[in-house]
């Protein structure tokens, strides 16, 4: 039995515990699709997949609310799969090992899934529990939103029955969505020309770890390290007098992830590794100072290599360099209207390489269309200049605020009511699907809830205990409260 069997509400947290323990990163969801769809059919509700595989789940209304507005409650199938580099875990064949530290769940060593576990597990559980009051009652779980929405955007008109939605993907207990940031990825992908390492170098790896990371759009006004941005300073700045050569660099591993590790790996002569040494030292010295703040624990390690691989020539190497380090990262613009929301961002998330290219993957995030085509640009122009190629693709809308939703007064008044206090309405820099729900549903009235979750997207991902409890009471007497049909 889990250790969550002892925390309340139930089945809520015994519903997260299975969901836990049935690996589920994105596009790799069908083990755990495939157990909910059978768990709602054994219950004798309706229950079926569309042709992208999203999962739609019906309850009949509670007696006596069948003539209230019917709810879709709505939750995302996929996690992101990130670990600790000391961890041990193969995300798509272990379970997750979730804890109790304290006031918080967390996972050893890895990503928790709490974003979006918990929201599934609540949803799943107003199924399981006829004591939950309700009227015509949906549930919809979208596949591979964490990669690109995959989900959403497969979602077709007329599937859904209900007038309302509830988004569970907010992580913020207090706080109600209303608005979110539209994005598109980028990818940059730079000719490598490659030469033998000239005679008497020393190979050297060189690693940047430690950064706490985070989500890409939730905690881009954080400040945090991002580790691909950190080492391409170190090389383009520290390692400027040194005859380095380029073997390999690569960092991150998700575009919507703030890179916690880079590594790369260089030759130089080997009269200056203790150069580099010093330098290393240095830089590191006065990255902590500037991070004091917000990173705590960051490492720069500087160890022998046996990489036998060719060298980029110096041209080539510099040029990548170069380019990595001029690329733009964090936040671009704060909001006019909405005040303390971030309007426009970048994380340069993924740096790879292979032997004739190397390619750096962004997320851009903008509430306003404007905003994403003015980073595009600035992008399209870096690599134009570097001699590289690239490419915007799956752009997705954002969900424009309506200040007027029937729904976003019926939630903020239930949380008043239960807790003596006003709820913040918000606007999230992050990606919520609602926006790619409005092309099919452009009618549907929607609003987003959820627990506090922190460190989402990075193994320091932890779900609040009380918190899960004060959502599971509003989202529960906000069902109860939907106001009948007009």
């Amino acid at each position: 039995m889990s250790e969550l069997s002892q925390l309340t509400p139930q089945p809520l947290w015994d519903i997260f515990a299975n969901i836990c323990a049935i690996p589920h990163p994105s596009y790799h969801e069908e083990a755990l699709a495939t157990h909910i769809l059978q768990w709602a059919q054994g219950k004798g509700l309706f229950a079926e997949r569309d042709q992208v595989g999203n999962i739609l789940i019906r309850k009949p209304a509670t007696p006596g609310y069948e003539n209230r507005r019917p709810v879709a409650m709505q939750a995302h199938l996929d996690m992101v799969p990130q670990k600790n580099s000391d961890t041990t875990h193969n995300f798509t064949q272990d379970p997750i090992q979730p804890w109790i530290d304290g006031e918080w769940v967390k996972a050893r060593g890895t990503t928790l899934g709490a974003d979006n576990g918990i929201g599934m597990a609540s949803a799943l559980a107003v199924l399981a529990d006829d004591s939950v009051e309700h009227g015509p009652l949906e549930v919809l779980l979208t596949m591979t939103e964490e990669t690109g929405m995959e989900g959403a955007f497969g979602l077709q008109p007329g599937w859904l029955q209900s007038e309302i939605l509830i988004n569970t993907d907010s992580e913020e207990e207090g706080e109600i969505y209303m608005g979110c940031a539209g994005g598109v990825d980028f990818k940059t992908q730079l000719p490598l020309s490659r030469e033998t390492v000239p005679a008497g170098y020393h190979k050297v790896r060189v690693a940047l770890t430690g950064l706490r990371g985070g989500h890409s759009g939730g905690d881009i006004h954080l400040g945090l390290g991002n580790a691909n941005k950190l080492l391409a300073r170190f090389l383009a700045d520290f390692c400027a007098t040194l005859d380095i050569r380029l073997l390999d660099i690569n960092g991150g591993t998700l575009r919507n992830a703030i890179p916690r590790e880079a590594f790369a790996i260089l030759a130089l002569p080997r009269e200056d590794v203790d150069t580099l040494r010093a330098q290393a030292r240095a830089y590191l010295a006065m990255i902590e100072s500037e991070l004091a703040a917000v990173e705590k624990k960051t490492v720069l390690d500087v160890s022998d290599s046996q990489h036998d691989g060719q060298a980029l020539t110096k041209a080539c190497g510099d040029r990548l360099i170069a380019l990595l380090h001029a690329m733009p990262n964090g936040v671009i613009r704060m909001s006019d209207d909405v005040k303390g929301v971030v309007e426009t961002s970048l994380n340069v998330g993924v740096v790879s390489m292979d032997a004739d290219k190397a390619e750096i993957r962004c997320l851009i995030r903008s509430l306003i269309d404007s905003g994403k085509l003015q980073v595009e640009g600035m992008l399209h122009a870096l690599g134009r200049l570097a001699g590289a190629t690239t490419v915007a693709k799956g752009s997705y809308p954002g969900w424009k605020p309506d200040a007027n939703s029937p729904v976003m007064h019926v939630v903020r008044d239930t949380y008043r009511q239960l807790f003596n206090k006003t709820p913040n309405i918000q606007v999230i820099h992050a990606g919520l699907e609602c926006g790619l729900f409005k092309k099919p549903y452009p009618d549907m009235d929607m609003v987003s809830i959820g627990p506090t979750i922190t460190g989402p997207h990075s193994p320091d991902e932890q779900v609040h205990i009380a918190s899960v409890g004060q959502y599971w009471t509003l989202l529960t007497a906000l069902l109860k409260a939907i106001p009948i049909k007009a």
